[in-house]
């Protein structure tokens, strides 16, 4: 299968025809993490940001307005728990869906992370193609969470 551009879609299925490409910011202090999952997103057609910090993971969702984040929670300058919460907290961020991502699988995390405002948790590594899988399933239109004030 093809993308709109040309691109082959790595999961075989259709690329979104007619429309924007959806934004992924991508939060991962380790340089090579980031780099894999963000030439993999780009390679499946979606249009990436990164951020190496939870404090730049705010102000890039904040600016940015990505249609879905991806969060490492082991971060320097602010962890992704704090980061997650925030862009929760916030007006302007709060409907941004967030998937928690982390290496460090312990008992209580999902839990956790799903209470400080994520909208999935995904233990690392995954494969990219499941990767690719969550994302496109929580930006389905029926996955989306009502907006404040609507049911």
């Amino acid at each position: 299968m093809t993308s709109p551009e040309g691109e082959p879609t790595a999961s075989g299925g259709p690329a979104p025809v007619n429309s924007a490409k959806q934004r992924v910011l991508v939060v991962d202090d380790f340089d090579d993490a980031r780099e894999m999952y963000a030439e993999y997103l780009e390679f499946c057609g979606f249009e990436v940001d990164t951020a190496k910090n939870g404090l730049e993971a705010v102000e890039k969702a904040q600016e940015g307005e990505p249609d879905i984040i991806l969060m490492d929670l082991s971060l320097p300058v602010m962890d992704g728990w704090e980061a997650t919460r925030r862009i929760k907290q916030d007006t302007r961020t709060r409907d941004i869906p967030v998937m928690a991502l982390t290496g460090h699988v312990l008992a209580g995390n999902a839990e956790h992370a799903l209470s400080v405002g994520a909208d999935e948790f995904v233990a690392k590594p995954c494969l990219p193609q499941d990767l690719e899988n969550k994302i496109r399933n929580m930006l389905k239109p029926s996955k989306a969470k009502p907006r404040s004030g609507q049911e």
